[in-house]
């Protein structure tokens, strides 16, 4: 391949209307509690991380193309109708979330809970177009969130080794 899987990630992200900035902003907002000194560079550095991880580049590749594909109404009958009203018994959309929080322990899954609920941020944002019908989002939060959780938990676990040292 000649073009990088998370460079190719960040543009199809940001052509969603989502930059890795935004996604920083959410995990600053998970860690900022707990490490008042941490800064949106860290966890802009810890997002990027975490997109070099070929588990979450084929979950974040993969969900986009669903969404996509809802969109263009190519998914048919009964899938298309989970995907595009983001039914809530469908689940592989947060399966594919929790494929991503597997990479960093068993913290992702609080932290992705956490943010997946109160919508913070650009998962708000998010969640707001997919209900309005402007455009399919069903796998777009759910990855956003995981990949932000998932940046935290990098973080929390560099941090508490430090402290152990």
């Amino acid at each position: 391949m000649t073009v990088k899987l998370d460079q190719l990630i960040a543009q199809k992200m940001e052509e969603r209307g989502v930059t890795l900035e935004e996604i920083a902003g959410l995990t600053h907002f998970l860690q900022s509690p707990y490490f008042p000194d941490l800064t949106i560079e860290t966890c802009l550095e810890n997002v990027k991380s975490v997109l070099k991880k070929r588990e979450v580049q084929n979950a974040v590749l993969t969900g986009i193309r669903l969404d996509e594909l809802a969109e263009e109404k190519m998914l048919g009958d009964v899938l298309q109708e989970m995907v595009e009203s983001d039914y809530s018994l469908y689940g592989i959309d947060e399966i594919l979330a929790f494929s991503i929080l597997n990479v960093y322990g068993s913290i992702g899954f609080t932290n992705y809970g956490y943010i997946d609920k109160l919508k913070p941020g650009i998962l708000g944002a998010i969640d707001k177009k997919g209900k309005t019908g402007e455009s399919c989002q069903t796998f777009m939060d759910d990855l956003v969130g995981a990949i932000a959780a998932a940046a935290a938990s990098r973080i929390a676990h560099r941090k508490g080794d430090e402290l152990l040292e």
